[in-house]
């Protein structure tokens, strides 16, 4: 994160003669730092147990294994794409003015570095390409599911485009509730699927019923689920690669989810159901590593609140027509904990600043943990000064561990709970 500077309406504009050889000098700011492709190729190891799952443990059948497949390859090339566009885009956002400066090393002489922001819209707009080209490859016109995709990508779409506005205009966090509203409104609109839930077994013998129909409150449900989790990732931030590390480990958590779930199913419309999920998941994986790999400590780019929103709604979207919405929420545990702490100031009961970061010490590189509410300072004033690197694994370690354990709860409950 990085408090965003923007030109001033008290400088002077810039004169007619802005093409001299003195005007010049204005936008020409330094390159970004390279990707970190080792960081990649260490990442690329965690893809195993995927694979292993897909080809190997499982008899899935060979057609929906080829398009998942097919969406594996396409997304690796969004991944590609994404990380040439991302420096093509920084020159842009900072002729715009859209830079930051990095709160978290002030003092230092990357403290005095303008960070281009805002480049969760190359991820955004590469994840609509591969997403929308993909259709090619696995949906035909009379698709039962084609709907509900498109439905699913003009949510993204418009997150995206309102993540990017509040990212320049700097909208206030009681409008930034209702985006993620607005935005969910195209799935709302043509989800055509069940709005049933299964009552939990211990429960059946005292309700009576064991699928209870919710009607338009599963609806309500649905949008309730997209704005926690577009804010939820957008609150959990203020260190390099913080909002897209936690984006990748619950995706990747998604992702063994959804195969795991085709594997153990016989009902080809529950397949279909986690494939769909699949379909969505793996390229936002693919993209949101690539910005990893400019966004990773010491970050070069800064992924703006286009990104959080972005990844959010997608993580929504995939949850609610992949038909795991209870699964999501455990995954999202660290979101929710830090929404929890952060509820006293959210209401205005605390006083809430505007940067609720841990304070850095110049001198040592590490950070200390305020009172503020949030995990990042939780973990500080439990664990001591750590610096900007080590506090970002501890807390996407924690993300990994709230995912396992969700993995393990759904195992020990199988077959009592649902």
């Amino acid at each position: 994160m990085g408090a965003r500077k923007r030109l001033s309406s008290a400088e002077p504009p810039p004169s007619s003669s802005s093409s001299s050889a003195k005007e010049k000098p204005i936008f020409s700011d330094p390159p970004i730092a390279p990707p970190k492709w080792g960081l990649l190729l260490k990442l690329s190891l965690f893809s195993l147990p995927y694979l292993y799952l897909l080809f190997f443990h499982y008899p899935i059948q060979s057609d929906l294994r080829r398009s998942i497949l097919i969406n594996a390859g396409m997304s690796l090339a969004g991944l590609f794409l994404t990380v040439k566009m991302i420096p093509v885009a920084s020159r842009y956002v900072q002729k715009r003015n859209l830079f930051g400066y990095d709160i978290n090393k002030k003092g230092t002489p990357q403290g005095n570095v303008k960070v281009p922001e805002s480049l969760g819209i190359v991820v955004g707009i590469v994840f609509l390409v591969v997403t929308i080209l993909f259709q090619y490859f696995n949906f035909t016109a009379d698709s039962n599911w084609l709907v509900e995709y498109n439905a699913a990508l003009a949510c993204i779409c418009f997150m995206t485009l309102l993540g990017f506005v509040d990212d320049v205009l700097d909208v206030p966090w009681r409008v930034k509730l209702l985006l993620p509203s607005i935005a969910a409104l195209p799935l709302l609109m043509a989800y055509a699927g069940h709005t049933t839930i299964v009552i939990p077994k211990p429960l059946v013998p005292h309700i009576g019923i064991e699928i209870l129909d919710l009607g338009w409150i599963y609806k309500l449900y649905m949008g309730l689920l997209a704005v926690f989790c577009t804010n939820s990732i957008n609150i959990h931030a203020g260190l390099n690669g913080l909002e897209v590390g936690q984006t990748v480990v619950i995706s990747s958590a998604i992702l063994i989810h959804n195969i795991m779930q085709i594997g153990a199913s016989t009902d080809p419309e529950y397949k279909q159901a986690h494939a769909f999920s699949i379909y969505l998941v793996q390229p936002l994986l693919a993209t949101s590593l690539a910005l990893l790999s400019y966004n990773w400590y010491p970050s070069s780019v800064f992924v703006g609140d286009t990104y959080t929103y972005f990844a959010g709604m997608t993580m929504a979207v995939i949850g609610i027509l992949g038909h795991f919405s209870e699964t999501l929420l455990i995954f999202f545990l660290p979101q929710v904990l830090n929404f929890l702490l952060s509820l006293p100031q959210l209401s205005g009961y605390i006083p809430c600043p505007r940067h609720r970061l841990p304070r850095f010490d110049p001198q040592t590189g590490l950070l200390t943990g305020t009172n503020d509410g949030t995990l990042v300072n939780f973990f500080l004033r439990n664990l001591g000064r750590k610096s900007e690197k080590a506090l970002c694994i501890y807390l996407l370690a924690f993300q990994a561990i709230a995912c396992c354990f969700c993995f393990m709860l759904r195992y020990f409950l199988a077959g009592w709970y649902k």
